[in-house]
């Protein structure tokens, strides 16, 4: 096959593929291969784009024994690292020996179980810690405590409180899962959303009295009805309203206000912003990036104690982008936070 009919050809290809001659040189390149190494790669060695010693050992056991192979290689460029799986096949070129190189990007992939590897790690953390605890007051309670009856209630107490973070841990994980699998439909429901704010602060009122914390909601006139899940609409609301309480207390008091937006400029159109505003202590900003990441806490050890899984904020942000809306954060040392979830109402 001649060099501009190859050329044709690779530019088809959405995968990157570069052509190599029998002088290790590049014979023709399509776009993909160009993006992912820069341009003018015809002509020159294949060294020169790509150094791994695995590609160029690839490369040349592909020239000389004339065989397929395959080898993995992670190609630090343009910033980000890239993890390829680079297939190496004979292909002659004008009646001399060539290889086909192609190039895969598997990143995603990798990223996927990476993620799914820390997972399963925060997971077994999470849950180890309050097992560990509740084996070891049983086994104080069968020795040592078995007739003592203060520490046996005690010891009880903590064995509730560490149950209970289980079953807590395990409920928002089933959420979390629910609401992935979910994601990709958007609701069709209409549901009108002050009557659910409305029941979401009537359910913190005793923890906000509790904690001397004044809880206002600040509607918009009018009914304000969305394409919305009610049910997942209301765990956004209490999530939000709940980590109010316990990061925010110091304030005194939260604010849940609802407003119309005549045009969002993300969303493309109107839209309904629903903000819950503490004035508790605040958040560094260096954290508001990461707060909708899975067991990510700003304040590990307090967020245990008050009974946090670190995995409110993940499923708020799953919930919002079903939806079809978005969740912002602002905070500023000393000042308190604002969660703003928009929704779009057309």
């Amino acid at each position: 096959m001649r060099k501009e009919e190859i050329g044709t050809v690779l530019d088809g290809v959405p995968m990157a593929l570069v052509l190599a001659g029998p002088d290790q040189r590049v014979v023709a390149a399509n776009e993909a291969a160009t993006a992912l190494f820069g341009a003018a790669m015809v002509g020159r060695p294949c060294n020169a784009f790509l150094r791994h010693p695995d590609f160029l050992g690839g490369l040349e056991a592909s020239l000389g024994a004339r065989r397929r192979s395959t080898a993995r290689i992670l190609h630090a460029g343009a910033g980000r690292e890239t993890h390829l799986e680079v297939t190496f096949s004979p292909m002659p070129v004008e009646n001399r020996s060539g290889t086909l190189i192609a190039f895969e990007d598997l990143t995603a992939f990798e990223q996927a179980g990476a993620m799914r590897r820390d997972f399963v790690a925060n997971v077994s953390h999470e849950l180890r810690t309050p097992l560990t605890a509740l084996v070891g007051f049983i086994e104080t309670l069968r020795g040592a405590a078995r007739d003592d009856a203060g520490a046996r209630e005690r010891f009880l107490t903590i064995m509730e409180r560490e149950a209970g973070r289980m079953i807590r841990l395990v409920n928002d994980l089933l959420s979390l899962s629910r609401v992935e699998a979910e994601e990709r439909r958007r609701p069709s429901d209409e549901v009108e959303i002050l009557g659910l704010l409305g029941s979401a602060l009537a359910s913190h009122k005793d923890a906000a009295a509790a904690t001397g914390v004044t809880l206002r909601l600040e509607p918009c006139p009018g009914p304000v009805k969305l394409r919305a899940d009610a049910d997942q609409l209301t765990q956004v609301f209490h999530n939000l309203i709940e980590n109010a309480l316990k990061y925010g207390a110091s304030g005194k008091e939260v604010t849940v206000r609802v407003s119309r937006i005549e045009r969002e400029p993300v969303l493309r159109g109107p839209a309904v912003q629903i903000e819950v505003i503490d004035r508790g202590e605040g958040i560094d900003p260096l954290h508001l990036p990461r707060l909708t990441e899975r067991f990510y806490r700003v304040d590990t050890h307090r967020s245990r104690e008050k009974g946090g899984t670190g995995l409110g904020l993940a499923i708020v942000k799953h919930i919002v982008n079903r939806h079809r809306g978005r969740l912002r954060i602002e905070s500023e040392l000393g000042k308190g936070s604002r969660f703003m979830v928009i929704l779009p109402s057309g």
